[in-house]
């Protein structure tokens, strides 16, 4: 059992199975060194479970721990692919639908496959877009001469349930993968459109225009004087927009053309033209994905 001493007579204990650090250690085996603050100001705040804190010990100083950014489960594998633009498109029936013609690049490639015990996940990493050897540090050359793939720019996993069926250094075609009239979740990178102002933005109101006016295209008043004494965190103001990953989901894939290697998905997706999209099965929680 460990004990903290804190400085203000109060001793807090706690068992923990955590290292001495920086303590002078005892028969016993019990460290005495400052508490954070936090503990301090409230010394009835309980400690992380018992397996959070032989992963991040309470160091001197009151640090928090890095965190750790978990992947979503996946409702299938997916395919990266490129942006090519947009077209009207004339269905049998006359119908004209808007959509958007998604080309591939040489790549879709299988460069590693994640698992449970190896690295805590389920997990496929793809690669996609061919380059030259000289484009690529000599580690990222070394990840892929693992398993003998061509140079690829782009890298992207997808986290499943299963990963039957798949090896290292498969090819993956997307007519295998998909078929006219399914639902797709396309990933990618907005049109970044720089500093911008409250109406553009946010979709503020403008002031009248007369001559008389002095607010035409001001966000006005961000906050009230003494009480709060401060603005909100997350106001809407003026600042960048743009240039940041957005998905579309559920999007109805209308036709794929063998002969040009592109498939038209209908409405619009993230980005410009010669954008990287990630494309994957449209999550329908209870039917493809587990509802927990």
């Amino acid at each position: 059992m460990s004990v903290f001493s804190i400085s203000s007579s109060i001793t807090l204990s706690y068992s923990l199975s955590i290292p001495r650090l920086n303590a002078s250690s005892t028969s016993s085996g019990t460290c005495s060194f400052l508490a954070p603050r936090c503990l301090e100001r409230n010394p009835f705040l309980k400690l992380q479970k018992q397996h959070h804190s032989n992963l991040y010990p309470v160091t001197r100083g009151g640090r928090k721990p890095l965190s750790v950014v978990v992947m979503s489960m996946e409702a299938g594998i997916g395919v990266m692919a490129t942006k090519l633009g947009m077209m009207s498109y004339f269905e049998p029936n006359g119908e004209v639908v808007p959509v958007t013609v998604v080309g591939f690049r040489e790549g879709n490639i299988v460069t590693q496959i994640k698992t449970e015990a190896t690295d805590g996940y389920d997990a496929v990493q793809v690669g996609y877009r061919r380059v030259r050897d000289r484009k690529l540090t000599k580690p990222e050359l070394g990840h892929l001469q693992k398993v003998g793939t061509i140079p690829m720019r782009h890298l992207q996993e997808f986290r499943l349930q299963s990963l039957e069926g798949f090896e290292p250094n498969q090819r993956l075609v997307f007519d295998e993968i998909f078929k006219e009239g399914d639902l797709v979740d396309v990933s990618g990178t907005t049109i970044g459109k720089g500093f911008q102002g409250g109406i553009k933005r946010h979709h503020f109101k403008r002031g009248p225009m007369t001559h008389g006016s002095k607010s035409h295209r001001a966000i006005g008043s961000i906050g009230a004087g003494t009480t709060p004494g401060r603005v909100y965190k997350g106001k809407k103001m003026p600042g960048r927009m743009g240039g940041t990953k957005r998905k579309i989901r559920k999007l109805k894939i209308v036709k794929i053309d063998d002969d040009l290697n592109v498939i038209m998905i209908k409405g619009a997706v993230p980005g410009k033209p010669g954008n990287l999209l990630r494309i994957a099965p449209a999550k329908i929680v209870g039917k493809n994905i587990p509802k927990n």
